[in-house]
């Protein structure tokens, strides 16, 4: 079959680009963890990148009729160097981590039993189907016309709307949960249908955590510079006091 158009220059970018994506990622062990995460049924096949980045990627997958996201983090120093020291501290309370080919397998479970933790507690997150060594397969948040834009990216109509709903999500995180994301921002929440959905919770540490309030303020602090840059002047102090209401005072 011929082609019905002359092969254009940006094609042949688009293509050397993929190229260097799957060098960048997908190196023996990891198409190793692919192969047996297909083999137990998790997806079929990956599409293509969704989004890159120093840590990691995550692909869209083909699972029958339907899709998944596939995240797939990088081995490697520079990778293990951007892990918050606090999060790491927590992760070796939790398992024995002794070196880097340990580390990422267990970062990457981490980020899975998380993700769990916080749908149990009611928080919009991409529901984990399954992980293998340092790769992640997860819900799919997106349509037909694509992934889910992150909130930093997204058209936002209902600001107030907006507010209310980050409020309810941290609230859910904090009291039910017991959990501060610790990065949280307009770059790791995605808007779908109106709504925010969490990601990138691996960095997340227990509410008890001699850093959790500290972290849940700028959290918090984060998302109200946000919310006013978009043009609903919001405060960190109101943003706080509507998560975690100070005890009302009682009369003799």
């Amino acid at each position: 079959m011929y082609p019905t158009r002359p092969e254009r220059p940006q094609d042949r970018r688009k293509e050397a680009h993929q190229g260097k994506v799957l060098d960048e990622f997908f190196d023996h062990p990891t198409l190793l963890a692919i192969s047996r995460l297909i083999n137990q049924g998790y997806f079929d096949a990956i599409d293509h990148p969704i989004s890159t980045g120093k840590e990691g990627g995550v692909f869209r997958g083909t699972k029958g009729v339907r899709w998944v996201a596939i995240k797939v983090y990088r081995v490697g120093n520079a990778t293990f160097r951007r892990f918050p020291p606090y999060a790491l501290e927590e992760l070796r309370r939790e398992v024995s981590v002794r070196n880097l080919r340990t580390l990422i397998p267990a970062w990457t479970r981490r980020e899975h039993t998380i993700l769990g933790r916080l749908r149990a507690a009611g928080v919009r997150v991409p529901e984990p189907l399954g992980h293998f060594r340092n790769v992640l397969v997860m819900e799919y948040i997106g349509g037909p016309e694509g992934a889910a834009p992150r909130l930093k990216d997204a058209l936002v109509d209902d600001l107030p709307g907006l507010y209310d709903d980050l409020v309810e999500q941290i609230r859910k995180m904090w009291e039910i949960a017991r959990l501060v994301h610790g990065d949280l921002s307009p770059y790791n929440l995605l808007y779908h249908e109106g709504k925010v959905v969490t990601i990138d919770v691996a960095q997340a540490v227990s509410a008890e955590h001699p850093e959790a309030k500290r972290l849940l303020e700028r959290d918090v602090g984060h998302l109200a510079e946000f919310l006013t840059r978009e043009g609903l002047k919001v405060k960190t102090e109101e943003f706080l006091e509507r998560i975690h209401p100070p005890p009302k005072s009682t009369e003799e």
